[in-house]
């Protein structure tokens, strides 16, 4: 074509980037790999092939991690992790620091082959994935350098199992690992078997940097060895892949007592108002959808668009695709890149050929091969499954909203949770729906942002945890001081028995009233001496279902201020110390000790601390590399589920109870099940401080039988357990079922006299971190 030409058409011509130093380097290491264990390569041996998904080019051979492949792996991390430990922060920083001068010494070679690998256009790989590879690796040197600064009083897990996907390869890599090795750990880690040669790659470096033999250790293959791994004899796995892997893993590990980090799947809503600056909000999805062939799980992959500006977005958006450039990955001109895997297109050809709606094609020119066309499905019902589901492909799903308080309520209408974007010229109209809605990350005007400095994760089925900033470091790391296992203290009971006039017959707490148990049956409850001292109501799943109605009902409490909180906390405090001999005394009866006036005091003392920290537990502003700020928001977690401990059963009730509702949430809590009646006896101080109806809920029986219940249920955000029975087990079995939050002992003891620190007010809360750029 010639200049006159180029100038009348406008055409890009190719500018292909120059794959040979990627393909050098994998047939300098002999195109055939084994696993970087204990640090050094191992032999290869039989595997499977990596392909370029643009061409279908063989580019290596890989190793399938056998059972004694990870043993090995595991092993080697076992053996390194004290004395990666014990270099202290600094020590670690060097090293850190080391890798991240290595990753941009070699970035050319690292998105090279991240495009050969993924598919994804070179543009992608060089200027977001390498970049934000190792500001990830810069971020956490630091942090390891200021760790026993910042972080006193915690520790590193230990060895960490960590599984990446194959849509970021090296970026997921980096998210895992660095956090990880700044804070102590050693890792084993699996790369997606499509997407292996730049964790291998980046093992090279590791090996470059001097890095201890067996601080990283990274194993290839399927998902059987990922298996393998969440199996093994680790202390914390991480993963990112589907809701449905996820919740397997979630099974697998309860009651193991390990950490457990879940960066699982979503259905993005991306919403744009009629004050929106259109242009950019179709360039915006664009970015999200097309450039990553919809690869991306946090991309803005259902769009929501108000009503009065639908016909022209939609117009604009069409054109645009039109214009989209399909092609070499390589090619510095291209747009959307290959599909990873000829599985992966055909999942979304199939899921595309069932549609309903209006489906438009993008008008633009579709190599052959393992490429798929920018695709628009217009029409669509919030119930059809295309809405639903993920489809993970360059297909964008639309639909339309009124007000924004139907945007919102659309926008939430999924079980997933993981990112979203909100589109508004008015700074009011943002920042009023962006907390609203149900995702961990929230971009205001923008997509796909991110940054080692600001936490990633999601809510409901798309997962729990987060990686990157503050956040992130907390779930590599748990305080240092260990506790014994808790010997149960149970006070003598008898059997099941009918109601009787007796000295005091407890009933529920449910919705802000005293009811009876749906069975009808109560316990008798003896003191120390077995004396018979009343009796408590038996709960079942009917009582648990209607304790959970009532506190969904009493969602006006998550959005009333921290301050009004606080205050209602502090009149609490205040009607309790005023009854301070009564329960003092009921609590010397119950353990026999003279014992009661401190547990009731320091009871009144929990109640006040957490009442002054209601309105002090706020977010923070991160320094992030862009025109704008990341907001890490503090948000109640919902309805939570509390099985309170049977020692203390004042003071151990009352510190579970008041962090959660000083931070907006409703509770539905267990009272200790040998001393119920200490919860008991508790209703009337609720009742008497303005605490609204449904915000606590008091439920007393057995703990064995009604955590299930309480985990199982779909309308519980978190279930916490304190209890002396080890029933972590069966809670976090019963809570994968829509990946709930859980908090549980594992049957180790806890000092309730002891200062409170902020532990339960992390547990507490969410972290949503919303995006707000700014600048002309």
């Amino acid at each position: 074509m010639s200049v006159k030409e180029i100038f009348e058409t406008m055409e890009y011509g190719p500018a292909p980037e120059s794959a040979g130093d990627a393909l050098a380097w994998i047939t300098d290491q002999g195109a055939r790999f084994g696993h970087f264990i204990d640090g050094a390569f191992t032999a290869p041996s039989e595997g499977f092939e990596s392909r370029n998904p643009a061409t279908g080019e063989v580019l290596a051979e890989l190793t399938q991690a056998s059972q004694a492949d990870v043993d090995s792996a595991v092993a080697a991390a076992r053996r390194a992790q004290p004395g990666w430990a014990a270099l202290g922060g600094p020590g670690r920083a060097r090293y850190l620091y080391a890798l991240a001068r290595l990753m941009q010494k070699h970035a050319r070679l690292l998105a090279v082959l991240e495009t050969l690998d993924n598919g994804k256009p070179i543009r992608e790989s060089r200027d977001i994935d390498i970049p934000l590879a190792q500001r990830h690796f810069y971020y956490h040197a630091g942090m390891a350098q200021l760790m026993e600064e910042e972080l006193p009083g915690r520790v590193a897990h230990g060895v960490c199992g960590q599984i990446v996907p194959w849509n970021f390869p090296l970026l997921m890599l980096a998210w895992k690992i660095a956090p990880a090795l700044a804070m102590g750990n050693t890792v084993v880690l699996k790369p997606a078997e499509w997407t292996s040669l730049t964790a291998l790659c980046f093992a090279d470096l590791c090996r470059q940097a001097g890095l201890p033999a067996g601080v990283v250790n990274i194993v290839t293959g399927d998902g059987a060895v990922g298996e393998r791994i969440v199996a093994a004899e680790v202390d914390k796995i991480a993963f990112t892949g589907s809701t449905e892997v996820g919740r397997r893993i979630r099974t697998a590990t309860a009651g193991r007592g390990i950490a457990l980090t879940l960066e699982l799947g979503g259905k993005s809503p991306y919403v744009v108002f009629e004050d929106a600056d259109l242009d950019s909000a179709v360039e915006g999805l664009v970015d999200a959808i097309w450039f990553n062939q919809g690869q991306v799980c946090c991309a803005g992959s259902r769009l929501l668009v108000q009503e009065g500006i639908s016909e022209s977005f939609l117009a604009r958006l069409r054109a645009r695709m039109d214009k989209l450039r399909l092609g070499d990955p390589l090619d510095k001109c291209i747009d959307v890149g290959a599909i990873v895997d000829p599985v992966q297109k055909d999942r979304i050809a199939a899921l595309v050929e069932g549609a309903g709606g209006e489906v438009y094609r993008a008008d633009c020119p579709v190599p052959e091969g393992c490429f798929y066309p920018p695709t628009l499905i217009s029409g669509l019902s919030p119930a059809d499954p295309l809405m639903q589901e993920e489809i993970f492909g360059p297909v964008l799903v639309a639909s339309t909203f009124r007000t924004p308080a139907e945007a919102i309520a659309l926008a939430n209408d999924t079980r997933y949770g993981l990112a979203a974007s909100v589109w508004s010229e008015n700074i009011n109209t943002a920042l009023d729906v962006a907390p609203k809605l149900e995702a961990g990350v929230i971009w205001v005007n923008g997509t796909n942002m991110f940054d080692a400095a600001a936490g990633f994760g999601g809510l409901r089925e798309s997962g729990f945890g987060r990686e990157g900033g503050w956040e992130g470091l907390m779930a590599y790391t748990r305080p240092a001081e260990t506790s014994a296992p808790l010997v149960p203290r149970a006070a003598p009971q008898g059997d099941a028995v009918e109601p009787q006039a007796v000295d005091r017959t407890a009933k529920l707490y449910i919705g802000g009233k005293q009811v009876r148990p749906d069975g009808g049956y109560a316990r008798n409850v003896h003191d120390a001496q077995g004396r018979l001292v009343g009796q408590a109501p038996i709960a079942n799943r009917k009582d648990v279902r209607n304790a959970v109605e009532a506190a969904r009902g009493a969602a006006g409490w998550s959005a009333a201020t921290a301050h009004l909180r606080a205050q209602v906390l502090y009149y609490v405090g205040e009607n309790l110390a005023a009854r301070r001999e009564e329960f003092a005394a009921r609590l010397d009866r119950m353990s026999g000790e003279a014992t009661g006036a401190a547990e009731v005091d320091a009871a009144v003392d929990r109640l006040f601390t957490y009442a002054a920290w209601a309105d002090k537990f706020d977010g923070q502003v991160r320094s992030v590399p862009l025109r704008g700020v990341a907001l890490a928001m503090r948000a109640p977690c919902g309805v939570i589920g509390a099985l309170c401990p049977e020692e203390a059963p004042l003071l151990g009730f009352v510190s579970v109870m008041a962090p959660a509702i000083a931070m907006g949430n409703r509770v539905v809590l267990v009272a200790s099940e040998p001393h119920p009646l200490a919860a008991t006896d508790f209703y009337q101080v609720l009742e008497t401080s303005d605490v609204p109806g449904g915000v606590v809920n008091i439920l007393t029986g057995s703990h064995a039988e009604l955590a299930p219940v309480l985990a199982a249920h779909m309308d519980v955000e978190a279930v916490w357990s304190f209890s002396s029975a080890d029933l972590s087990g069966v809670i976090e079995r019963e809570a994968a079922g829509n990946l709930k939050r859980s908090w549980v002992n594992d049957g180790r003891a806890r000092d309730w006299h002891a200062a409170p620190g902020r532990a339960f007010l992390d547990a507490a809360t969410e972290v949503k971190t919303v995006w707000i750029p700014y600048g002309a």
